[in-house]
């Protein structure tokens, strides 16, 4: 199943993560472009206990990807 999750604060990319960790593939997008950019390399933008690790483990097993397109995640 894929699933997009638009926004990458605090309630969208721990929702993002936790569904890529049940196995889902999901695209979180974002406006903010710096943001997305270091999403993509692993760097968590704000502490939660187990998160950069829950990010880095679901983009090496390929069901977390990030974008800054809007046309792409809802596609």
């Amino acid at each position: 199943m894929h699933i997009s999750v638009i926004g990458t604060g605090y309630v969208g990319l721990v929702t993002g993560a936790c569904f890529a960790e049940y196995g889902l593939n999901v695209l979180c997008m974002d406006t903010d472009a710096s943001r997305i950019a270091k999403l993509e390399k692993g760097e968590v933008p704000f502490f939660e206990p187990g998160l950069t690790e829950l990010v880095g483990k679901n983009i090496k097993a390929n069901r977390l990807k990030f974008t800054t397109a809007l046309a792409r995640a809802v596609n």
